[in-house]
């Protein structure tokens, strides 16, 4: 995926849902804040989206741009329509989104979760991909350790999924 087309993800998000604001919060939000993203962290052809201001729309998304769409099989990417819920997300993390505005039409916004944010996130979830999206990020020095220790203490979930997600920095550091 590139910054094109998670604009065009947005935009039909934002079409779609009625809504003119969406938060990204996948793998594919690093595109908010690092519009040239290695491919490694790039790969993945899914956007998770979530309409900010009518969330009673997320279905809609999903049904209409999600996997196996036509807009699917159309564009060679889809867009997941999921609850922002879904996310272990640290204090403090709508402050700290990165705006991406669609170049056809700025009034549709997407919301991009921060690099730190997005990190932390992916460590709560800690599937393999995950860890492998979390390290690429350490090693192209796009997020720093102790930033992302302080987002990890930040979120709120269970002790034991954090203490994981910690002990995890604290070994690759």
């Amino acid at each position: 995926m590139n910054r094109d087309q998670l604009e065009h993800a947005i935009r039909s998000a934002c079409d779609i849902s009625g809504d003119n604001e969406v938060y990204i919060f996948g793998s594919q939000a690093i595109l908010g804040q690092y519009p040239n993203a290695d491919n490694k962290l790039t790969r993945s052809i899914e956007v998770d989206a979530y309409p900010k201001n009518k969330p009673e729309t997320v279905d809609k998304i999903d049904g209409a741009l999600g996997e196996n769409s036509p807009f699917h099989h159309t564009h060679g990417f889809y867009v997941h329509g999921v609850s922002i819920e879904t996310a272990s997300l640290p204090e403090g993390w709508k402050d700290r989104t990165k705006k991406v505005q669609d170049y056809m039409d700025q009034n549709k916004i997407g919301w991009c979760i921060e690099a730190h944010d997005l990190a932390a996130s992916k460590l709560m979830a800690y599937r393999e991909k995950d860890i492998r999206f979390v390290r690429t990020l350490i090693v192209e020095n796009l997020i720093n350790l102790e930033v992302l220790r302080k987002r990890l203490q930040m979120t709120d979930t269970e002790f034991k999924v954090k203490e994981r997600a910690l002990h995890w920095v604290d070994n690759v550091s």
